[in-house]
């Protein structure tokens, strides 16, 4: 006669085996569900300002070219007050952008960066791009694609020599790069810029191009532009920094006074964007020719430099929070300064002021794309952004940067 319990066994061997072979399939569904529910989680807080960011900004280039084509009062209503060689609207846009992305830098533990041997390595690399690559570079395709128009030459050639100091915080925030170093390398450019400018000016223009009707450039025009789109949002961040984690508290700081300024970068892009093209939005419609021959080597300009310098951050190897900074210093330009120059050299109404002036209307939308484009490659090709804790913790704080969070968070659990 058989045994119950040995007859019964098989059963369980093979229930047990079944449920052994079920669970790394549960567990990985689990897993799946538990990444695609952390991601929309993501998406979906997201304030409505960042998830239709691209929206917003396109609708903003529309609506002021159609009221600076349509309104004839507007462009000189709006060109009528200026700021160091910008136009006071430009200018009061500029500064409430950067305002609140520099209040999130962590200027009470500077000194410690300052020691660590990899940011001079950052330092290092972002010079010899910003002050070598990109100007030559800019150079040669000013003069590839304007050979027979000098004049719009000069002007882009004065936009490739502008470091970017202000933009640059928002895009590097939008991708997810590391805000204390673009910090770092924006205050480093605009050291050089007030150092470099004018004698490269000379150099570019006088010496290898050999354009005789520059004289000279303004050191001053320089200095000014930089302290001032600098230094006003710079000192005032670091201010209200100090002074408010000191009377309320470094909690208080960071959950109440950081979610209720970050919106305001993005508010001021916007609103810049929007003024920007309404004052240049005639000119956009009536000068088309020398827009789109001014428009051609800028978006091959911005697609270069941005992507030689990712390529070039991934073979030494950089974590993807400093290749996202290192590529937007690299491909963004100071064109505030660029305008202020090319007035004060060669007046307003000088087709060098108007090469300047379309570098920041083409370098909007084509670094926008590249934020996306970016966040897309990151994913296809699997980036490392496993220590990114910099960029992952400036994205939930939301505002500008929070664009960047379903990347980084797919990309680090992928």
């Amino acid at each position: 006669m058989s045994d119950p319990k040995a007859a019964a066994q098989p059963p369980d061997t093979e229930m047990a085996s079944e449920k052994s072979s079920l669970e790394p399939e549960a567990q990985q569904n689990t897993g799946n569900n538990a990444k695609d529910t952390r991601k929309f989680s993501a998406f979906a807080s997201l304030g409505l300002l960042d998830r239709f960011l691209a929206v917003w900004i396109f609708l903003a280039m529309a609506i002021g070219i159609i009221l600076g084509n349509f309104v004839p009062s507007m462009s000189p209503a709006l060109a009528k007050g200026t700021f160091v060689g910008v136009s006071v609207p430009i200018a009061v846009g500029l500064l409430v952008m950067m305002y609140p992305i520099l209040c999130k830098v962590q200027y009470e533990s500077l000194h410690q960066l300052l020691t660590k041997r990899d940011l001079w390595k950052q330092i290092g690399f972002s010079v010899i791009v910003n002050w070598i690559i990109a100007p030559f570079l800019m150079l040669g395709l000013s003069w590839a694609f304007l050979p027979d128009k000098s004049h719009l030459r000069i002007g882009l050639i004065l936009v490739g020599l502008g470091r970017c100091i202000a933009m640059v915080l928002i895009w590097n925030a939008l991708a997810g790069g590391n805000n204390d170093y673009c910090a770092i390398l924006v205050a480093v450019n605009s050291i050089l810029q007030m150092v470099l400018f004018a004698p490269l000016a000379i150099f570019f223009l006088r010496v290898i191009s050999d354009e005789s009707e520059v004289v000279s450039i303004s050191y001053s025009v320089v200095a000014t532009s930089v302290a001032a789109f600098l230094g006003i949002p710079l000192g005032a961040a670091i201010l209200t920094r100090f002074s408010l984690r000191y009377i309320a508290g470094p909690a208080w700081y960071e959950r109440v006074f950081i979610r209720f300024v970050s919106p305001w970068s993005l508010i001021g892009l916007l609103y810049t964007i929007l003024v920007l093209f309404a004052e240049q939005g005639h000119q956009v419609v009536h000068q088309i020719v020398s827009v789109v021959r001014v428009a051609a080597p800028l978006i091959v300009y911005f697609a270069i430099v941005f992507f030689t310098t990712v390529g070039m951050c991934r073979m030494l190897g950089f974590e993807y929070q400093f290749l996202v900074t290192q590529s937007f210093t690299a491909a963004s330009n100071n064109f505030e300064l660029a305008i202020a120059v090319a007035i004060a050299t060669f007046g307003p109404e000088s087709d060098e002021a108007l090469a300047s002036t379309i570098g920041p209307l083409i370098e909007v939308p084509v670094l926008l794309g590249l934020v996306y484009a970016l966040r897309w490659v990151a994913e296809l090709k699997d980036f490392d952004v496993a220590d990114s804790a910099a960029a992952r913790s400036f994205a939930a704080e939301g505002g500008a940067g929070s664009l960047g969070v379903d990347l980084v968070m797919k990309v680090h659990e992928d």
